[in-house]
């Protein structure tokens, strides 16, 4: 009886332990494109999906589904590219740039935000590079600790096809969210930015 009781205990433990890794650790369960070429990502595209855990993000997107224009330039000789997005906020155009810092892992980038002291480690999971990119988003606030998941879509065109927004659904559901928190941006907007903000370039962690 008591090798029984030992035998449970030790199966308890180690899916404690399992359990308590793949929390601690969930970029290890992240695969980027396979083969990630940087140079073929850059480039003109336009956010039309997008879906996150985080209540406040989703109640101000739903608010305002605006598809987003958003370049990406990067210059070889350095480590970090810069995101340029264009879109419509509080009625006037607005364009903001933010550096991602470049990581050993192709098709794996980082950045900073100063506003909520929150690291972000963002993935591109899937991506044909001519049609579509699907992005993923963790990040980690501090010191509280919160963590939040964004999944975005960026398409060539200011549309994606059935197929691909089905197979964004997939990756949704696939980091825990349902179909319905799936925002499909539909408002087109031109204007040119009257604004800019650039955040800082962000700085390599220390892993």
């Amino acid at each position: 009886m008591q090798r029984t009781v030992s035998l449970v205990s030790l199966l308890v433990l180690g899916l404690a332990w399992t359990l308590q890794r793949v929390h601690t650790f969930p970029e290890a369960l992240i695969i980027t494109q396979d083969r990630f070429d940087l140079g073929r990502f850059m480039g003109q595209w336009y956010e039309v999906a997008v879906a996150s855990t985080c209540p406040h993000f989703m109640q101000r997107r739903r608010g305002s589904p605006v598809i987003a224009a958003v370049e990406l330039q990067h210059v070889a000789s350095e480590d970090n590219f810069t995101m340029t997005v264009t879109t419509l906020r509080n009625g006037s155009c607005m364009k903001t740039s933010t550096d991602y810092g470049l990581t050993d892992t192709p098709g794996q980038f980082f950045y900073h935000v100063a506003r909520f002291s929150a690291d972000v480690d963002s993935y591109v999971v899937h991506t044909n590079y001519d049609e579509y990119a699907m992005m993923l988003l963790m990040s980690t606030e501090k010191p509280s600790g919160n963590k939040t998941t964004i999944v975005k879509l960026y398409s060539r065109a200011r549309d994606a096809s059935p197929a691909v927004l089905d197979n964004f659904k997939t990756l949704v559901r696939q980091h825990g969210m349902s179909d319905d928190t799936v925002i499909v941006n539909h408002r087109k907007v031109d204007c040119l930015p009257v604004e800019q903000v650039t955040q800082p370039a962000a700085q390599p962690e220390v892993k």
